[in-house]
């Protein structure tokens, strides 16, 4: 009799704790469960956290956000090469008159000769190399001081011909760059010789320049490469510009290369496969993959309705219309994306979700487990006391 009224006893206790959602907070779990996190801006727990319901919208948003800028949009160039010539140059001017020669002919520098014409033979001269001057300019003789900055070796040739013209005799020019000091790229960061690349008529491009460094010091997938021009910056993941060459975009005198290491993580917790920080891609990977990376959600204890996105999220890609979320000084907010792996269609906006760096991703466990626990606790109560009463009546 007294152990049919200590079993009936434990099923009532058990009866009324499992309408409730919650149980008790002495019993162990992996972290809060759905309900606490969906009540947390309630309760004020966290200032400013906003709970957000991620949908497929939602979700190309962020994308569409995170998205690198494309290398040959912000760096447009139509032209072939973009070597010029620049303040510290070192050019060499040879210089043609047809005959009879009325300027150069008879000057003491190293004579060269041009194929013969009839029974004449064009002989020029050779200038001495001269580094371009601070204001861009180098001395011809006869044609004084000749503006070269920021033009390529054609038109400087084309340039001392018409400072030539009606005082030499049918001048051809040739200019030839003997060491290059302005048209310079720098390269630096992961790479295993920080250098200055020169730049050439040929036209270096990006890859070029990581070349020329002896490569990334890192795995390719865990590099990005940052490119300077001016007041314009711009990222992309390397593995990114090999596979589409139009990233790899010509340089341009005083571009700054970058290779950035970018050991990625996320953390993972509660009811999955594993717990862990995970390493990934700076290209980037999806909340799908990331769930994968970590052996998925755990079929007997995992809330599928609980999958949990914790976040500081940029202030401007969160909805502040009911005024409650609070921006910290660097422009962020603590923002839970929450996704209901319940509904069939929620795996298709886990495709398109963007994992960031430092993203904690968290799965409840479901009640049905937290259950469990509680019944096993019962157990471990209601054995005694079946034990005490047969020693008692014995």
């Amino acid at each position: 009799m007294k152990r049919n009224f200590c079993f009936l006893g434990c099923v009532a206790v058990v009866s009324a704790l499992s309408g409730c959602a919650t149980f008790p907070d002495w019993l162990p779990a992996s972290g809060a469960s759905r309900e606490r996190i969906e009540q947390a801006p309630e309760t004020g727990r966290i200032e400013g956290i906003k709970v957000v319901d991620v949908n497929d919208e939602l979700a190309r948003k962020l994308a569409a956000s995170k998205r690198h800028g494309l290398f040959s949009n912000t760096f447009a160039s139509h032209a072939d090469n973009n070597y010029v010539i620049g303040p510290g140059d070192v050019i060499e001017v040879t210089i043609w008159e047809a005959p009879p020669a009325m300027l150069f002919g008879t000057m003491s520098s190293v004579p060269v000769s041009l194929p013969s014409v009839g029974q004449n033979t064009s002989v020029g001269v050779t200038l001495p190399t001269q580094m371009v001057a601070s204001d861009g300019t180098i001395s011809i003789p006869f044609a004084g001081r000749v503006n070269v900055s920021g033009h390529t070796n054609e038109e400087i040739e084309a340039s001392i011909v018409r400072h030539l013209k009606g005082k030499a005799n049918q001048p051809q020019v040739l200019v030839t760059v003997k060491k290059n000091n302005a048209s310079n790229v720098t390269v630096v960061g992961e790479v295993n010789n920080s250098s200055m690349l020169p730049l050439t008529p040929k036209g270096e491009r990006l890859l070029d320049a990581l070349a020329f460094s002896g490569g990334v010091k890192q795995t390719i997938s865990h590099m990005a490469v940052q490119l300077s021009r001016g007041d314009v910056t711009a990222v992309m993941p390397l593995d990114s510009v090999i596979r589409d060459p139009k990233q790899n975009v010509l340089l341009k005198p005083g571009d700054v290369v970058t290779a950035l290491y970018q050991p990625n993580t996320f953390s993972i917790l509660g009811a999955t496969g594993k717990n862990d920080e995970i390493p990934f891609e700076a290209q980037g990977i999806s909340l799908a993959q990331a769930l994968a990376r970590s052996g998925g959600l755990s079929d007997n204890r995992a809330d599928a309705r609980g999958v949990f996105v914790f976040r500081f999220e940029d202030a401007k890609l969160v909805d502040s219309k009911d005024g409650k979320v609070v921006a910290s000084a660097n422009g962020t907010v603590p923002v839970v994306y929450e996704i209901d792996l319940r509904d069939p269609a929620a795996f298709f906006v886990t495709q398109n979700f963007p994992i960031e760096n430092h993203d904690l991703i968290y799965v409840s466990n479901s009640p049905g487990a937290e259950f469990r626990k509680f019944l096993s606790y019962i157990a471990l109560v209601a054995n005694p006391a079946v034990t005490f009463t047969n020693d008692f009546s014995n």
